[in-house]
């Protein structure tokens, strides 16, 4: 009797520890269900935010910011290819003014680095696993050594192409091992890859309405609006602000003795010739006619003028070639500056803007009247 009495115990003692091993595994799995019904919760809000975004920058600081609040990762990075740089020039100012930007966004000029990242298989799936220096580190700029143990690389495709790459890294190891489910992480990167088609069509279109048809340089609508941000900007960061006020000289006798058609490529010539003296935060736009401004941020009024001389001379120094004409005519232009007023105004930045360009137009006033082909700067 005592042997089956024992027997009876050892069994209910492995039953118990069975059922107890049951238990913590019904445990585990409903943490983990509920885990990914709140990661559920949160990817559909933030999917919707993401599809709702109403900007390139809105939706470049949902993925570089939010994500990574939402879902608990302590880096995030974006890389996306940007061939002819319309993605740069479309974020010119936020990448200058955005520590989130300029940190978190790399604009590639070919995919040929995230073909490397991702193999030629197709389409190109998500990889995780470890954090490798080598490989992994120009994605997480600014990451402190040691900082990031494992990585999750998601490839964002368009109709077959690799448009980008987001880049999640994190401390723990174990977050993102190599050969876990990607599921959820292929959704996310079909969901971005268009959302970003999206919103880069998007800016194109509006860019479109924005951009001189002729000269390829923005237009007065643009800089009227530039113009204002550029003016808060230098109020509140004490930063100095300069605006050239630029006019061909003599353009009519060009249209009359050699046609619209000449006028017409003399004109894309001087545009070109102002944008390549200036830099990538400087803002041209053709203002009507043979008339184009120039907003120069954080610029002395010493190396205002060396630019505006600059311009000055390449545009008298280059001859434009034209349809018809035996020779390439010769152009020159005069060009008036003003900076804006370091003094504190109680004006709206629309009324200071106005005063700016009213300054640089009088400026040039006297350029044309004082000889044409020469700058002149309103003190």
């Amino acid at each position: 009797m005592k042997a089956g009495t024992d027997d009876h115990h050892r069994m209910q003692e492995q039953l118990e520890r069975e059922n107890q091993a049951l238990r913590r595994q019904l445990e585990r799995l409903l943490r983990e269900a509920r885990s990914n019904e709140d990661k559920m919760r949160r990817f559909d809000q933030l999917e919707h935010r993401l599809i709702g975004a109403r900007s390139i920058v809105e939706l470049l600081r949902l993925l570089l910011a939010e994500y990574k609040s939402a879902f608990g990762i302590e880096f995030v990075g974006l890389a996306l290819v940007d061939r002819d740089l319309e993605t740069a020039r479309l974020l010119e100012a936020e990448l200058r003014e955005d520590p989130l930007l300029r940190q978190g966004l790399r604009l590639l000029p070919s995919a040929a680095p995230l073909q490397q990242l991702f193999g030629e298989a197709a389409p190109p799936r998500p990889r995780l696993g470890a954090f490798d220096a080598e490989c992994h580190g120009a994605l997480f700029e600014g990451a402190p050594r040691g900082a990031i143990a494992s990585v999750a690389l998601l490839p964002l495709a368009r109709h077959g192409a690799l448009i980008g790459s987001l880049h999640f890294g994190s401390r723990d190891a174990a977050r993102y091992e190599a050969g876990t489910g990607t599921h959820f992480l292929e959704r996310l990167g079909g969901i971005v890859g268009v959302c970003l088609e999206s919103a880069l069509n998007q800016e194109r279109l509006k860019l479109d309405g924005l951009t001189d048809g002729l000269t390829g340089v923005h237009n007065r609508r643009y800089f009227e609006h530039r113009c204002q941000i550029e003016i808060a900007q230098a109020r509140r960061y004490r930063h100095p602000l300069a605006c050239m006020f630029l006019d061909l000289d003599g353009f009519k006798r060009i249209n009359d003795g050699h046609g619209h058609q000449s006028g017409d490529e003399v004109l894309r010539a001087v545009g070109q010739a102002i944008q390549g003296q200036l830099r990538a935060g400087d803002t041209i736009a053709r203002y009507g006619g043979e008339e184009f401004v120039v907003l120069l941020p954080q610029t002395p009024a010493q190396h205002a003028r060396e630019i505006a001389e600059r311009i000055r001379q390449s545009i008298a120094a280059r001859p434009v070639p034209v349809p018809g004409a035996q020779q390439p005519l010769a152009v020159t232009i005069s060009i008036g500056l003003a900076m804006l007023s370091a003094e504190p105004s109680g004006r709206e930045a629309g009324e200071l803007a106005a005063g700016l360009v009213a300054a640089a137009d009088k400026a040039l006033y006297r350029a044309k009247h004082g000889g044409r082909n020469r700058v002149v700067f309103e003190e």
